[in-house]
């Protein structure tokens, strides 16, 4: 989700001890991806994948970040071909070929995780496979960043670098964030930009990097419901994301099941 602006913007370094409840979090959380994915058919309306999520939350002891989140109604996000993110769950029902985004974020024993995954429903289409798979690459590549002496500006630069390297559109309008005992912390985590810039990254930083990239150009709108984000072009856009510890041993993904 779109980070709302704070005036703190103080880091907060996680113990080796938070890190371990912060993985056992990623994994419900990845989990549930799995499972929305495994369950996603044409004629399924979003309202159903956000059902699926908010039992599979319940019956793992976690709770949604994301519903009541400055009044936002599903437990879930969920995004469809030209939505870019914070798709509202509701009547719209699934197409074969539809580009779906699923963003899930829960809180357990008191810590977040927070993970999102673009798939299509059936076979995707030849622009929707490179799509998903340049983004998802960007994604490993900021990822491959997150080490102790690199700044954010690094992870930034990796994922644009390869993004616009395949001619495709990073999105501006939004960003990456801290995770821990809140859904968002800081710092900010842009997704272009130029290295070497940005805050230093040190031992005991949990970020959430999550790239949205567009078939077209970046410019994106916000729809009448005040949440879903759409491409101002029309193009399909995918969306990747994992929440990552940086350790002394590089980069850790909290978010696999």
């Amino acid at each position: 989700m779109k980070l709302k602006p704070t005036p703190d913007q103080t880091i907060t370094l996680k113990s080796p001890r938070e890190i371990e409840i912060m993985r056992e979090a990623g994994r419900i959380v990845a989990g549930i991806v799995l499972e929305l994915k495994r369950a996603a058919r044409p004629g399924m309306t979003t309202a159903e994948l956000d059902r699926i999520a908010a039992d599979l939350m319940k019956r793992h002891d976690a709770v949604s970040t994301a519903k009541g989140y400055f009044g936002f109604p599903g437990y879930i996000c969920v995004s469809v071909n030209n939505q870019v993110v914070h798709g509202i769950p509701g009547p719209l029902k699934l197409r074969q070929g539809d580009l779906v985004k699923v963003d899930v974020a829960a809180s357990y024993r008191g810590y977040v995780g927070d993970t999102a995954a673009s798939f299509t429903v059936g076979p995707p289409s030849p622009q929707a496979e490179r799509l998903m798979r340049v983004t998802e690459e960007a994604l490993f590549r900021g990822i491959e960043q997150a080490r102790p002496g690199n700044r954010i500006g690094d992870i930034s630069h990796a994922i644009q670098k390869h993004v616009e390297a395949n001619k495709l559109s990073v999105v501006r309008d939004f960003v990456g964030h801290g995770v821990g005992r809140s859904m968002h912390e800081a710092p900010q985590v842009p997704h272009f930009g130029p290295p070497g810039k940005g805050r230093l990254l040190v031992p005991g930083m949990v970020i959430a990097i999550e790239p949205q990239v567009n078939l077209g150009q970046p410019g994106v709108r916000i729809l009448e419901d005040g949440w879903t984000a759409v491409t101002l072009d029309g193009s399909l856009s995918a969306h990747f994301e994992h929440t990552v510890a940086v350790t002394e041993d590089g980069p850790q993904i909290l978010t696999l099941p």
